[in-house]
Parts: structure tokens; C-alpha cells; sequence
């Protein structure tokens, strides 16, 4: 409630905001240099950048969250200091941030009324903030209902709830923060018909996102930061998806997909009916049943939560089985430790580099021989060998082309991108015989994720077996073969990547079985 008792606040109306010469520097990084950007009312202006471009602290000086060093902010033409979001909020600025701030055990009316004074003074007038949630519900097709607990809801829903939120305090301008990064295909449609529609309304939005292929669709400019400096601001009409990947990222970047399907080979990973649980004792996967053939991709799409975690830690050795099978080369190896299936040829990129993959306080030669330190040529009687370590580290640190001062360097002082190269070095060096890589290019900036798909592509072409679990569906959809789609722990359908549709694996992300689809063989025929 509003302080007047109005049931929400009235909208702010911001024609132009600008940002002239912004800098921010924090100890040793200077995250922002004199950057300039403006929105208008009614268009999305959408920001882009590589990981630490800067991108994040300037939305973070916009909402207030930090304080500028230099430079200024202006709305319509006014000089204007946000000391605080409670600040933006009042000045008309809202922000959906990409990590959602509700409470789950609340309803939707709780989560937007929460901290707003109340018509009633200490009693909370959920009917009248229900009245106004539907009225703004119904205006930009949002689709939700009140009284629904926010836990009970789809991450879709959760986002809308999260719109009105804002629209609710007032915001003529909303910072969108990857707001379709854990969306369905068709959720990220209906998202954009609600941005559309609030253009049309005066609205402002600031559109960060990493997928290229929305920021084409969607905005109507486009500025693109590098290393804290603005690169530039054009019309959306004037460029294309590669003009902004090389901006971003300062050289010409290939955007990759695997060739054409190979013949398919012998089956090296499989699962039979597995069903474990959840770290919550909940039934994390349900009778899973899946293959993957050496020479071959096989993508796992799902929204976040529905299993990816507990299937990869299933198959390395990371989670009990409750019942089913998992094979490894034909050979039943349910229930084994990390450390045997690693000695019969299975590599593991996990979802959690810095927590499941590295060992922070350990230097990279000492990470890169993590799995086999115990094994000749880095150990004999044992007492490591420092020199072959050495020379191993050096090999790997030219052949991967990991950035680091040295190979004494921590795994802790490396950047996100070093820090997956580290990771690949030490799996892929290995030869393995099959790959789980879970969300392997998860926080990595267009460059880095280039090497990675690079890397994957190279040890399918070599006949390795890779189970690639990713969030991500323009990376599914570039590297797989096949393309097998999880949801609440069960496998909906696996299809083939030549034939498959977005739309199509959309609705079996959503839960939604497709009609009149004939059985899907094992694997492909022979090309």
C-alpha cells in the first residue's frame, strides 16, 4: 500500500534517462569507464557485454545500489542522485533481477504487498492489492492468481509476479537482468508480447541478455560494453547477431554447430529405469531410461530443477541409486565410486566448477592432476614427480590456452573461462571413453564458450560419448545429435536434432506430452 492508502502507487512517467560519463572502480578492477547510455520511454534498449564488462554495475548505479565515481544520472533532463533502490523505486526505476525476490511460502498479494504501508495501518489489505494484481494481470496478460502460494508456481509465473511487483510501485522504467535465461521457449514468447505490450504503454525497458537472437527480436537499440567501455550504441535494424559478437568480444567470433549426424556408434553410457531422490527426499529422477552411442552428442534440455543434477551425480557415481541401473560400456556399474569409473574412461565436467571440480587453494599444475596424482608418470613409490607434473602442466597450459602467470597460480585467482580450461585440460587429457558435462558454459562470456563447444565437438569427432546437460537451448540445439528433455525427473521424449522444433521441445520442457508422435528407435540409422 502506498502511504495516501492508495491500493498501488501511481506510475512515474520518465521520458528520458541518461547516464553521462559514468565510472566505477573497485579495488584493482575499474568496472566502469565514462559510460554513456540513455533509454527512452516506450522502447527496449537492450545492454550486452562479456562477463565483467561492466554491465551488471551499471544497472547496479541505476537501481542504487551502488554509488557512481564519477559522472551523472539524468532524468528528463533533471540531475538526479539515487542513493538507494528504495530511491529508483520512488524515482519510477523498477528492476526484475534474474535470481527472484519472493518469498516462497507467501502468496503472490503477500509478496507484493510486503514492505508497502498498508490503507489499514498494521493490517494488510490483501482484497484491495488483489484487486489491483488482476486489474494489472488482465492489462498485460500476465496470467496469475493472487492467492497463490509462490512455491506452487512455475518459474514463468514466478518472473510475472515479479513484473507486477514492479508495475505495482510505480516503475515507468524496468531493468530486465537475463530475464529469459530459465524460460521455455514459449514462455520467453509470451514474456516478449507483455514487453511489446508495455512499450506501447510508455513504458522504458533495459533488456541484459547473452542470447543474441532476442536482443534482435526484441529491441529496438542495442549498446555494447567491453572491459567498462562503452563500444558503441546503434539501432537494432543495423546490425546482425555476428556484428555484436564481434563487438563484444573484440575479434571475429564462428558461431559453432556440430556437422552432420555421424553414423551412430556402440552404446557407452546407459541408464535403466533409474529412480533416485532429491536432496530435498523428494523424487529427484523417475524411472530414467537413456543411451549414449560413442561419436555422438546426446543434449539434456529442461528447465533448471527438474533433474539435471541428480542425473549427471547418478551416472559419475555422486548420488545412490534407489533402484534402476546404470552401465558403463555394457558393464553394470551401479553404485561404484567417482574414483573406479574414472579408471574406465569416464570424465565429469560438473555444473559447480569451483565447488565439485577445483580445489580452490590449489595451484592449476596441482588441480590438473587431481584424478591421477596417484598414478605413474606424477607418482612412483609414492612420492609425486615434480618435474614430469611440471612438464605435464606446461603441455596443457599451451595446448588449452589457460591464462595464468603461472602454473602456481591458485585456482581461486582465475577467471571464470581459465578456470573451465583447467577443467576441460584435466578431463579431456585423459582420453576418456565418455563425458557427462553439466552447463559447461554456464557464466562464460561468447569467447569462452566458443573454446568450450570447440572441445566438445573435437572429442565427439574422435568417438567419445558425451551427455551434454545444459539450460541453455541455443547450445542444445547447436552441438546434440539427439536431444532427450527432462521434466520432474522423467524423460518426455527424445528427438532427433535435425527434425526437432523449439516450439516442439518447448512444450515438453513445460511438461506437455506431444500428440501422435510416432516411437523414437534407440538411435539413428546408419548415414
Amino acid at each position: 500500500m502506498t502511504p495516501s492508502g492508495s491500493p498501488s502507487a501511481e506510475k512515474v512517467k520518465i521520458h528520458t534517462l541518461e547516464m553521462i560519463g559514468i565510472s566505477k572502480r573497485f579495488p584493482g578492477v575499474l568496472a566502469n569507464d565514462r559510460v554513456d547510455f540513455d533509454v527512452r520511454a516506450g522502447e527496449v534498449h537492450a545492454l550486452l557485454g562479456e562477463n565483467g564488462a561492466g554491465k551488471s554495475t551499471l544497472m547496479k548505479i541505476l537501481y542504487g545500489m551502488y554509488h557512481p565515481d564519477a559522472g551523472q544520472i539524468v532524468i528528463d533532463g533533471q540531475p538526479t542522485v539515487i542513493p538507494s533502490p528504495v530511491a529508483a523505486i520512488r524515482k519510477g526505476i523498477g528492476m526484475i533481477h534474474q535470481h527472484f525476490m519472493l518469498v516462497p511460502t507467501l502468496t503472490v498479494a503477500e509478496n507484493v504487498a510486503l514492505g508497502l504501508p498498508s490503507s489499514r495501518g498494521p493490517l494488510t489489505d490483501l482484497e484491495q492489492v488483489s484487486k489491483r494484481i488482476l486489474q494489472l494481470a488482465d492489462k498485460y496478460n500476465l496470467k496469475i492468481d493472487p492467492k497463490a502460494l509462490v512455491w506452487q508456481l512455475s518459474v514463468g509465473q514466478q518472473q510475472r509476479v515479479e513484473i507486477i511487483k514492479a508495475l505495482y510501485r510505480g516503475a515507468a522504467l524496468l531493468l530486465l537482468d537475463e530475464p529469459t535465461a530459465v524460460l521455455t521457449p514459449q514462455e520467453v514468447d509470451e514474456l516478449f508480447v507483455i514487453m511489446r505490450q508495455m512499450t506501447l504503454d510508455g513504458y522504458g525497458l533495459v533488456f541484459i541478455s547473452h542470447k543474441l537472437h532476442e536482443v534482435v527480436e526484441i529491441s529496438q537499440r542495442v549498446t555494447v560494453l567491453r572491459n567498462g567501455r562503452k563500444i558503441g550504441t546503434r539501432p537494432t535494424s543495423e546490425v546482425t547477431k555476428q556484428i555484436l559478437a564481434n563487438w563484444m568480444v573484440g575479434r571475429d567470433i564462428e558461431f559453432i554447430t556440430s556437422s552432420a549426424q555421424q553414423a551412430a556408434g556402440e552404446t557407452r553410457i546407459a541408464l535403466e529405469k533409474v529412480c533416485c531422490d532429491s536432496d530435498r527426499g523428494t523424487e529427484g529422477l523417475c524411472d530414467v531410461s537413456l543411451e549414449v552411442h560413442s561419436g555422438e552428442i546426446l543434449g539434456l534440455a529442461g528447465v533448471s530443477g527438474n533433474g539435471q543434477r541428480e542425473l549427471a551425480e547418478t551416472i559419475v557415481g555422486l548420488r545412490h541409486i534407489r533402484s534402476g541401473k546404470v552401465f558403463l560400456d555394457g558393464k553394470d556399474v551401479t553404485g561404484l565410486q567417482p574414483g573406479v569409473l574414472t579408471g574406465r574412461g569416464l570424465s565429469y565436467i560438473p555444473e559447480e566448477r569451483m565447488k565439485d571440480g577445483m580445489i580452490r587453494n590449489f595451484n592449476i599444475a596441482e588441480n590438473l592432476i587431481l584424478r591421477e596424482h596417484h598414478k605413474p608418470p606424477f607418482s612412483e613409490h609414492g612420492f609425486l614427480k615434480m618435474r614430469d607434473i611440471a612438464a605435464h602442466t606446461d603441455r596443457l597450459i599451451k595446448q588449452y590456452q589457460i591464462k595464468t602467470p603461472s602454473q602456481k597460480t591458485l585456482a581461486k585467482s582465475l577467471s571464470g573461462g581459465n578456470i573451465q580450461k583447467v577443467l576441460l585440460a584435466r578431463e579431456l587429457s585423459r582420453s576418456p571413453r565418455a563425458i557427462v558435462a553439466a552447463q559447461p558454459t554456464r557464466g562464460l562470456d561468447i569467447g569462452a564458450s566458443e573454446y568450450v563447444h570447440e572441445q566438445l565437438l573435437k572429442q565427439r569427432a574422435d568417438g567419445t560419448a558425451i551427455l551434454l546437460i545444459s539450460e541453455d537451448l541455443d547450445e542444445i540445439l547447436a552441438l546434440s545429435d539427439r536431444i532427450a528433455v527432462i521434466y520432474e525427473g522423467k524423460i518426455m521424449d527424445i528427438l532427433y536434432r535435425e527434425t526437432a522444433t523449439r516450439e516442439e521441445i518447448g512444450l515438453l520442457m513445460a511438461g506437455v506430452h506431444l500428440e501422435n508422435k510416432p516411437a523414437e528407435t534407440a538411435i539413428a540409422p546408419e548415414l
